[in-house]
């Protein structure tokens, strides 16, 4: 058997649904048939009826939650149907985590050689049982039968990383900047179900040094590594904050100092930043610009990604039932996303975990108050 492209492709996709099929039903007849007593039962309600929940927000989750909605017989399978999507999403990263599996046992000598059916079934047999293997991990498997944006952040995980493997095979070509594009949207869209998608970011780093640079160095993996965490900071601490914060204060100035009605300053703002891509955009192609049309094009479709947002502040002007924090407009909705209300948290300093506080009032201990 000749060790073809077809014949790989073929292969892997019949292994590939085989083992969405097994994690579908494995999934499929374990899932919660109703609200689970956390975070779930909230989250099901703020998707049925595309509600506001807590910060910082989930509406991408919330938007495909109400889509799976639909399919409810009556409102009493409501839950169930929306547990079906972690259900879905679940199955879908048991699949994208065997394609990336093979696109990574691809790169050994052994994949060369293949030529018969036994060979084929133990290279594509070890990925399925890697695949697997994690299907039926306990963590895993307790997020894929629920309502919880773990399922659904887990998938966008393991195909940003299998995109990222993609962008690898063909980095260097003239359509190789594709990937690059739609890992761009995808971590937009992220943004929409959990901000734990920026850690494939490092990730993805990493596989771009190692293409493009022959000889690794200690020094070569340690700028990698702060190029990479530099790029995911500014997309969650600078892009998307200073976005917000513009939409707020032009807001402020056109509806205040300019007498402008309500909502004339986002639009505006809206209309700017559509001005400066599209201007940057044609200024790069014009001067031949490859890498800076590229960058421009990779920020809009984080853009794009992010969008789902929009979602948020449209419901709660609607003042729905569940409106946490009511993040009418841009200024509320970036102390939304800057997650205001909850204490500050403390990465490398600060009280731990097991700290017992001293001194409170013993007749009213836990007002709504810092400690004393």
């Amino acid at each position: 058997m000749q060790n073809s492209y077809a014949s790989y492709r073929i292969w892997n996709l019949v292994f590939g649904w085989s083992v969405f099929a097994i994690a579908l039903f494995t999934f499929g007849s374990t899932v919660e048939p109703t609200a689970s007593f956390w975070d779930a039962g909230e989250y099901i309600s703020t998707s049925a009826k595309l509600q506001v929940g807590h910060p910082p927000g989930a509406p991408f989750f919330q938007m495909m939650g109400a889509f799976f909605a639909l399919f409810a017989s009556g409102p009493e399978k409501i839950a169930l149907m929306v547990n079906y999507m972690s259900v879905f999403s679940s199955a879908f990263t048991i699949l994208f985590l065997f394609w990336t599996l093979t696109l990574l046992l691809k790169k050994l000598p052994f994949f060369k050689t293949l030529d018969s059916i036994p060979d084929h079934i133990g290279f594509f047999g070890s990925a399925a049982v890697g695949s697997l293997s994690f299907c039926f991990s306990d963590s895993f498997w307790f997020n894929a039968v629920e309502t919880e944006v773990y399922a659904m952040a887990t998938l966008i995980l393991s195909i940003l990383f299998w995109l990222g493997l993609k962008w690898e095979e063909e980095m260097n070509t003239s359509r190789g900047d594709r990937w690059l594009l739609m890992i761009a949207f995808v971590i937009g869209l992220s943004f929409g179900v959990h901000f734990m998608g920026l850690l494939t970011i490092p990730a993805l780093g990493m596989i771009y040094y190692f293409k493009n640079y022959k000889k690794i160095t200690l020094k070569g993996f340690i700028y990698a590594n702060l190029i990479s965490t530099a790029i995911l900071l500014i997309i969650f601490k600078l892009l998307l904050p200073s976005t917000l914060a513009f939409f707020g204060k032009a807001e402020v100035f056109f509806v205040n100092t300019m007498g402008l009605p309500f909502n004339s300053g986002t639009i505006i703002a809206a209309l700017i930043i559509i001005g400066l891509f599209y201007f940057g955009l044609k200024f790069s192609q014009k001067r031949n610009l490859v890498n800076l049309n590229t960058g421009i094009l990779a920020i809009l479709f984080v853009f794009l990604g992010f969008s789902s947002w929009i979602m948020i502040p449209i419901r709660a002007n609607a003042n729905t039932v569940i409106n946490e924090n009511s993040p009418s407009d841009a200024r509320l909705l970036l102390a939304y996303y800057n997650l205001e209300q909850y204490p500050e948290t403390k990465l490398f300093y600060g009280p731990m975990f097991s700290d017992v506080y001293a001194g409170q009032d013993p007749d009213r201990p836990y007002i709504d108050d810092k400690p004393k």
